[in-house]
């Protein structure tokens, strides 16, 4: 059967053309908006982070890039974005301290605010000494194992150097670089006594690394100057092989296989 319309039905509306003025305010609408989510989660949930310098090797490497997670310890001003960080806001809210063995982020106050990342060694209250290079915590060693010699680069000159499974009393285990062996300059330091609400921050490159040893520069680390845990590797490129801005190299630079990697 053959439906018929009456010439006076309204057929489907004709959507009206925006003119330039209503293109560009909708454009700018959605940047806008794309921005502001994005700062949100920035500021919220998650962190970009990239690795400058060889302090946590072999671990962490230069050119890693790395998300760091805001909401496992709670939210202080560290958390915010520049200059936001500037704010004359103390404490810390929905607070959870880091446990012993996490990669951190935080901001080194001695050091004009920048982010530092080292590995949690000391808790609050914990005695902390290293001995011939050999980690004491609260009178106890950590367990070190040696693995064996590889080739490195130690203050810029070609070494073989002895590498170390270090395990904490919790049971967290991650290997370490040792430049100068047991005879580097933070090899014998302490003891030190961490404060009520502070941390003891180490790198696992443990003589090529300024940390919680070297008081004057970093020191104890209070809860509130943690950014986020380093939760997992999202990009990773070969400096040695190419400039982050020299794109045309990613593929040869790229070390494919760490994307993705959880950080441990």
């Amino acid at each position: 059967m053959t439906v018929e319309t009456s010439a006076g039905a309204a057929g489907p509306r004709e959507k009206k053309k925006m003119t330039a003025t209503e293109e560009a305010w909708d454009l700018a609408k959605t940047v806008f908006y794309a921005v502001a989510i994005a700062l949100v989660l920035r500021i919220i949930v998650f962190q970009p982070f990239n690795i400058p310098s060889g302090s946590m090797k072999p671990n962490l490497l230069i050119g890693d890039f790395l998300i760091v997670s805001k909401p496992t310890y709670g939210y202080s001003r560290a958390s915010l974005v520049y200059p936001l960080t500037r704010l004359p806001i103390e404490g810390r809210i929905m607070a959870h301290g880091p446990e012993r063995g996490d990669i951190v982020v935080f901001k080194n106050r001695k050091d004009g605010n920048k982010d530092y990342i080292k590995r949690v060694i000391g808790l609050p209250g914990d005695e902390i000494r290293m001995i011939g290079g050999h980690l004491h915590i609260n009178g106890v060693p950590t367990v070190k194992e040696f693995i064996g010699n590889k080739a490195a680069i130690c203050d810029g000159r070609a070494a073989e150097i002895p590498t170390y499974r270090e395990t904490l009393p919790n049971g967290v285990s991650f290997v370490v670089d040792e430049c100068y062996g047991d005879d580097g300059g933070l090899d014998d330091r302490g003891p030190y006594q961490v404060p009520a609400g502070h941390y003891f921050m180490m790198g696992d490159n443990r003589d090529q690394s300024q940390d919680s040893r070297v008081l004057e520069a970093v020191g104890y680390v209070p809860l509130d100057d943690i950014v986020g845990k380093a939760e997992r590797l999202f990009f990773s490129v070969d400096g040695a092989k190419t400039e982050f801005w020299e794109i045309w190299k990613w593929p040869f630079a790229i070390r494919y296989d760490r994307i993705f990697d959880p950080v441990k």
